[in-house]
Order: C-alpha cells, then structure tokens, then sequence
C-alpha cells in the first residue's frame, strides 16, 4: 500500500476491581503458579496464546471492554481474589521448605548466572543452564533464601526454531521489548536509576541495571543498549551467547565484573558469591581488585574472596569450556592488571589451562579464584575432576577439591495441575513442606490405581492437543497438505491417547545421539508398526545456529518422520520452549534419553518426566546413574567400547531395542478389564515416590547450603577478621610453602612390616627434609589399600560414605577396592639439619592381603580442602 505506515498502540485500563493484575504481571512468582497464569487465559485464550503467555504484553493488548466485563463478572473475580489471596500468603509466610540450613543475619549468596530460563515470558535463556538457574532462583524464594541473582538483560534473547518441510532449521530472533517483560529499572535510595561503567580498550562502557522479581528473591539484569555507549558496545547484551570471541568477553566482563559493581552499587553485601559456570568467573578477579585499592596486599585479597567462591562446573568435555586467546586477554586486561598490581601475562596464568597451551579457559579462572567448586552429578563430578586436574597438578584427580550437588527441578513448576489436584485429593496440601521426605512420598501408593491411570491420560490428551496444534501451523506454513498433515496427526488422538508414546526433546547436539533410535530401521519400522501395540516417538530440540553436525541430526529425524512407513510414527515438533517442554515432560509415557556416556552432566528433563509419572528409558549417565534402581524405569547400560564409535552406538541401540521390545511394549499393553496396565502403573507410581523427594530443587539447595554456602561464609568470617589478620597469614604460609616445595623430599622409612597378626600393631617412622618448613606445615599419611573390599570393611574401619577424621579418611571406593588415609604425625624433639620424623602405630582393621603407599602435602588449618594447593610429594623407594 502506498504512503509510509505509523505504529499506533493503545493500551486499556485496568477497571479498580482488578488494579493488582498489574502488579501479578510484574512478579515472575506467577510462572508457578497456575492461578494467576490462568487468570489472563480466561480473560482471552486466543490473546493469550499469541502473546506467549506474557501477562504484562497481554495487559498491554486485551481489549479493555474485555477487562470491564471481567471486573462485573463474579466467577472471575472469586478466581481473582483467590489468585491475589494466594500471592500475599506466599509473600506473607514462612518457607515453603524445611529442608534448608539456617542462615545468619549477614549471610546473604549472590548468583552470577549468563542465563536465567524462568518462563517462556522472559526469553533470556537458550536450555538447561538457564533453566536449572531460574528453578534454583524458584526455590531460594520458597526456601526464603537470603539470594539475589545476577544476570545480562539480553535484547533478543535465543532464538525462535522453524523447521521447514525438508528439515532445515531456521533461527528467528526477535528483539524484546522491555515493557514487555517483567522488569524494571533498579533505583538507589534517591529514586535514581543505577548505572555503572566498566572498561574496554580505550573507552568506557555504561550499563545500566535492572531488576526482577521472582517471588521473594531479585536477579538484577545489566543492559548496555544505552545511548551513551557505541554501537558496537549496545550489541553486547543484544543476544545470548551471539557473536564471536570478542563479544563473547564483553559479554562476560559486563557480567563478572559488571555485577560486582552493580551489588555494590545497590548496597548489597554478599557474605557468599556463587559463579554459575564459568561466563561470570571475572566476578571474584573484581573482588580482589577492590580489596587491591582498598590497601589489602594481592595475594591476601585472593585469599578473601575465594574464600567465599563458589563455582559450579556444568561442562562434561573440554570443548565446552570458554577460551581467549592471549593477545585478546592482553587487549582487555592490561590495565586491569596494573590495577591489580600484577603484570598482565600474571593475570593470564590465572586461567591457563595447561592441556590447552597458550589460552585463557575461564573454567580454569573460576576454580583458581574459588575455594569450593562442584560438577552437577556423582558422574560429572568425576569428570570434571578430571577435566580440571591441571589446577591441583600433584592431586589424583578423585582427591582433589571438586565435588558434586546433583540438580534437581522446582517441583511446583514442572507438575501438571491434574498430578497437583490429585496429590491434593490424597496427601493433603502438606505435601509442599515435604518435598525431600522419602517417607512421606510413599503415600503415592494409596492412590487408586485407575485413578492414577485417568489421571496420566487426561495430561497425555491435553500433550496431544497441544502437538496437534504445533504441527498444523507447522504443516500450513510449510504448504503441507491437508491430507498429509491428517496422516501425519492420525495416531495422537486426543479422545483415544492409547497407543505408548515416546518422547526426547533436548538440545541437539551430537553427543545427544538423538537419531540413535534409528540405527536399524528395520527393527524400529517392527517397533512402531505393530498394530496391536503401536509406539510413537515425538522429538522436539533446537541445534545451536553454529552447530551444524548437530542441525544435521535433526534433519535426520524430519525426514524419517517423512518416511511412509514412519508417517505419524516420528513426529519432530518445532519451537522447543519452557511451554512445549512442560507439555511433553508431562505427557509422554516414556522419557528417552541415549547420551554418549559419560557426557551428559546431568539432565533434568527426565526429572520433570518421572514426577509427572512418565518413565524414563536413558543411558546410565548423569543423574539417572544416582536415580535407577531397577523398577522406577529402565536403564542402558553403557557400552564399554568408548574407543570405537560405531560398536558402542551399535551396542547401544541393540540395547535401546531390546528393552523396548522385551519390557516396555509388552508392559504398557499387558492391560486388564479396566483397560490400563497394573504393572506399568506401579512402576509409574514407584518412578514418582523415589525420585520426587530426591531429585527437587529443595534437596538441591539445601545440599548446597551444607555443603558451600554455609562454610564459604563462616570460612570467608574467619579470614576476614581483625583486618583480614588470618587472610594475610594464610597468604604468607602458601608463599613459604611454595617456596620450599621443590626441594621438600622423603629421605626415608624405617623398617617395615610385610606381615602382622590381626590385633597386634606395628610402629613404622619416615624421615623428611622439608628445607625449613615446620612439621606441623606438612602431613604426611599413609594410604592402605584393600581389594576385594565389602561393606564390613568400612564397618571395620570405622569409617562409612561421608564419614571420617583427621587421622583416618576414606580416599577412594572403587568397585571392590577401597583406600583409607592413616596420617602420621610428627615426632617431637627429632628435628636434625632440616629433617623431620613422622610416625604411625599401624594397626590394621582388615584380614588379608593389602598395599599401602606414603605421600605428603601441605597443610594448615585454614585450608578449605586439605588438597586446595595441589601440591603433594610420594615415597618412590626405600631412602
């Protein structure tokens, strides 16, 4: 049409009687609760699917006749009252989670996080991380949680999926507009909008700092798309992880040191800082470079702030990690380093990876800069170790300081409503303050089974609603016809969802293995073409744009799904989003999951399946290793043949197919009178019981309260104290220490045993020269090794999982060895020319045939891990 077009909006009022929708659309509380998203559903379903389920848009967009109509209308307002009523108690009372440790006045943890996925709403997340951040943050407002989050405002976000008809994906970015997101300027005492600044090459770059709430807790976003910064400098919080290197590290300054600043800014005093992958590992260098200007020497500001450190690794290979190269780290940091008080090749080693040459890994830099550091499951917490053992070089990677929180998932915000009526119905409303009570989750049992069954079905028709709406626009866009699109759609009927149905829906990556089903068509078309006992599979995923392999795979499965022997067998459903995944999590019968082992970090996808009584098919990898115990689901065991790719998918899938055909076909249709599976539904239910309790965000958070916020904090109080006095002390020590290390040696071991009588005790005395360290500056242990170990053996030892003491520890477990760590100590009044003894009285707690091997390293009690030097020294031969 001729003449240029004006945008026109005009938005409505909202009448008195509802004034706090407004103020509902303003807390992203509402992303778990269904009473108030349903709120503005029933004001206009059709609005509200178009505006993707934003209420602050759809505010903007309602008629306001429809709003007039709302306010006169006594049904909706009793719902109104009730979701308004359901906000202020929330608001109003204690935590929803006892399971939690008590915090101090002063403690308060601060989340620095690259993405935060909280409702498909607020599009600053691209998949899991995001995910498990915003369900984390979720949970420390339940728990009433001293915690702010921090985080980038992100213009565009990731990116919207089209799948075209030959299996191309497409990226379609649309930019957010911030009144359409539940955000808002922060603001400093005065009522003035808070802006920092941090530098680059020649130039400053301002940001601004914006704040959302979620429930109980803030996450403070940091924007630079200001007039005041150049074009160039407006890009860097345009879109999540988007562009190359460069960007990549602006991205991640703004973050780490931008966030310190933007807290201090707001006059928020974190007692503990946690650093949520390695995108905001410059927030505890920012620290040090404060207590640096503040008069605190280098090495003690070090010690302060990784004192009160945490960084959480999600990574399972060394690809996945951030690197700059040197030059690049020169450019950005060289005044920073002078800030510092370093030269700047200093501040390079503090993130040099030693297996990967001259690169700056900012995984590196996080454990370098923190004290307490951890994988996100028992498996992943090994291969981090591994991954990492370049930070404590002398340490086996199983003794050194990483450890393991498994993930878990916010409960009330992957559960279906029907699941939430039911558990009503049957528990009582009590069940939300026992959410890691394995005890309590056993009453799952007392629901009827046809029940139980009604109840999984109705979400099953509401997924397949759903996938029949996704898959017309799909169809109509890709000019499909109609004819196909009803073969296409024949087998999820929403009146009749009884054939078993399988879903995978995850990013696409190759280590993912999606087509893996697909190894032998042959099998699969006998699978899923059995009339008496059809299956179908439905995959939904993105592939990042760069990731092509992994767009390949995807492609893969599209054209199965057009296959006529696979036509609405295989379906492959565009637009993966926090909406289609709550729909898919919940409604499928079965979860698959066929990761490479051991890469898959954790997964939570097959948590939110489980609760929502779904069973899950996966590979033995990631939290399914800790969750599978035989009845709650099925396990693949990996192949053993990780050297030869082609026999381990082959492996694999062999098996994949076996447990299909030999367990979960033949139990899903072994049906009764009543028209569902006794068997499948008690393994459902146990799926439920054993997994719900163990595997939610509260026993998560809790787990990291114990475990890191809690001693980073008292830790972090101690150092600090009487003018950092131990900090500096500590600092001095590991100087001294440091110094002496390269000529610390074992001169030898007195005479030892080869054979003693249960009972009786030897006494066994190693010298060491240790080049003017004190005794009491190294420990020295003795590691006693016993294979073909039981339970007895630690029973005898005194010593279980988790147990232990300063004089005897638990080192390793592996399979039917076990090694425990006997200190020795030093022996008083011996000291010659810089030789020290050490003793022990050996009295071993087993019968048999055992090894024992003597090492030292340096210790002091102000150590948060007796390994956090890396340093250790082992007695090669006889002195």
């Amino acid at each position: 049409m001729p003449g240029k077009e004006f945008k026109l909006e005009v938005n409505p009022r909202v009448p008195q009687e509802l004034a706090r929708l407004p103020e509902l659309a303003d807390d992203l509380w509402y992303s778990w609760n269904r009473s108030a998203r349903s709120l503005f559903r029933l004001l206009n379903p059709k609005l509200w699917r178009r505006t993707g389920h934003n209420p602050k848009l759809f505010l903007r967009s309602v008629d306001e006749s429809t709003l007039e109509e709302a306010a006169r209308n006594p049904v909706f307002l009793a719902k109104y009252y009730q979701a308004i009523s359901a906000y202020d108690s929330y608001m109003a009372s204690g935590a929803r989670c006892q399971a939690g440790p008590e915090y101090g006045p002063d403690d308060l943890v601060a989340y620095f996080c690259a993405e935060y996925g909280i409702h498909e709403s607020m599009p600053i997340y691209s998949g899991g991380l995001g995910i498990l951040a915003g369900d984390h943050c979720k949970t420390a407002s339940d728990m009433r949680m001293p915690f702010v989050g921090v985080g980038l405002l992100y213009r565009q976000g990731y990116f919207s999926q089209h799948i075209d008809a030959e299996g191309n994906q497409h990226a379609i970015y649309r930019d957010n507009e911030l009144e359409d997101l539940a955000v808002r300027p922060a603001l400093d005492g005065e009522g003035r909008e808070i802006l920092v600044a941090v530098d680059m090459p020649g130039r400053q770059v301002d940001i601004k700092v914006w704040l959302c709430r979620v429930g109980h807790v803030t996450i403070y976003l940091l924007d630079t798309n200001l007039d005041t910064n150049s074009p160039e400098d407006r890009e860097i919080t345009h879109k999540l992880y988007g562009g190359g290197k460069g960007t990549r590290l602006r991205q991640e300054i703004v973050l780490g040191i931008g966030g310190v600043r933007a807290l201090r800014a707001l006059g928020i005093k974190p007692s503990v800082w946690h650093c949520n992958e390695g995108h905001a590992a410059f927030m505890p260098l920012e620290r040090i470079r404060e207590l640096v200007a503040s008069g605190v020497p280098y090495a003690t500001g070090m010690e302060l702030v990784a004192a009160k450190t945490v960084f959480t690794t999600h990574t399972p290979v060394p690809a996945g990690h951030d690197v700059f190269p040197h030059e690049l780290v020169v450019k950005y940091f060289d005044g920073y380093a002078r800030e510092l008080g370093i030269p700047v090749d200093d501040l390079f080693e503090l993130g040099r990876n030693g297996d990967q040459g001259g690169v700056f890994n900012m995984t590196t830099l996080a454990t370098t800069l923190s004290k307490r550091q951890n994988g996100v499951s028992r498996i992943h917490g090994k291969v981090s170790a591994e991954i990492c053992r370049n930070s404590w070089p002398d340490i086996p990677p199983h003794e050194n300081p990483i450890s393991y929180v498994t993930n878990g998932v916010h409960l009330p915000s992957f559960l279906a409503q029907p699941w939430i009526d039911m558990i009503d119905r049957f528990l009582g409303a009590a069940w939300r303050n026992h959410l890691t009570d394995t005890h309590y989750w056993q009453r799952l049992d007392e629901i009827p089974d046809h029940l139980f069954w009604s109840t999984s079905q109705s979400i099953k028709s509401q997924m397949f609603y759903a996938l029949q709406g996704a898959l017309s626009y799909q169809s109509q866009r890709n000019q499909v016809s109609e004819a196909h699109l009803e073969r296409l759609t024949r087998y999820i009927k929403p009146r009749e969802p009884n054939f078993l149905t399988i879903g995978f829906a995850r990013r696409f990556a190759t280590y993912k293995r999606a087509p893996l089903f697909m190894h032998n068509l042959d099998v699969l078309r006998e699978i899923v073409t059995n009339e008496e006992r059809p299956v179908i599979f439905v995959f939904a995923g993105k592939a990042h744009p760069a990731d092509h392999p992994g767009q390949e795979l995807l492609r893969q499965i599209n054209n199965l799904a057009s296959d006529p022997d696979f036509v609405g067998r295989v379906l492959m459903v565009e637009g993966y989003d926090l909406a289609l995944a709550r729909r898919l999590v919940s409604g499928v019968d079965v979860w698959l999951n066929n990761p490479v082992y051991p890469l898959e970090a954790s997964g939570t996808s097959g948590m939110k399946a489980a609760m929502n009584g779904s069973l899950n098919l996966s590979v033995l990898d990631g939290w399914w290793a800790e969750a599978f115990d035989g009845a709650n689901g099925w396990g693949i065991k990996p192949s053993p043949h990780d050297d030869d790719e082609q026999r381990r998918d082959y492996e694999d899938a062999r098996t994949l197919y076996e447990i299909l055909q030999d367990d979960v076909v033949p139990t899903y249709y072994d049906r009764n009178k009543h028209g569902y599976s006794p068997a499948w539904v008690k393994r459902c239910k146990h799926s439920m019981m054993t997994i719900i309790p163990r595997f939610n965000t509260c026993r998560m958070l809790a787990e990291y309260g114990r475990k890191f916020y809690l001693p980073a904090s008292k830790h972090g109080r101690i150092l600090n104290a009487n003018n950092h006095q131990a900090a500096g002390l500590l600092a001095d020590w590991k100087a001294r220490v440091r110094s002496a290390w390269p000529t610390v040696s074992f001169n030898g071991i007195s005479d030892y045993p080869q054979r003693v009588a249960y009972g009786d005790s030897t006494v066994m005395e190693v010298e060491m020269k240790l080049d003017g360290l004190d005794a009491t500056d190294v420990a020295v242990e003795l590691l006693l090794t016993r294979e073909g170990a039981f339970e007895s053996t630690f029973i005898a030892a005194g010593i279980m999982d988790g147990e232990g003491s300063l004089e005897k520890q638990l080192v390793q477990s592996e399979g039917d060895t076990v090694t425990v760590a006997l200190r020795l100590v030093p022996v008083k009044g011996q000291a010659k020319g810089g030789t020290h003894r050490y003793r022990i009285d050996l009295q071993p707690d087993w019968c048999g045939k055992m090894t024992y091997r003597i090492r030292a390293f340096p210790y002091h009690e102000l150590l948060a891990h007796p390994h956090e030097m890396g340093l250790m020294k082992w007695l090669e031969a006889e002195g």
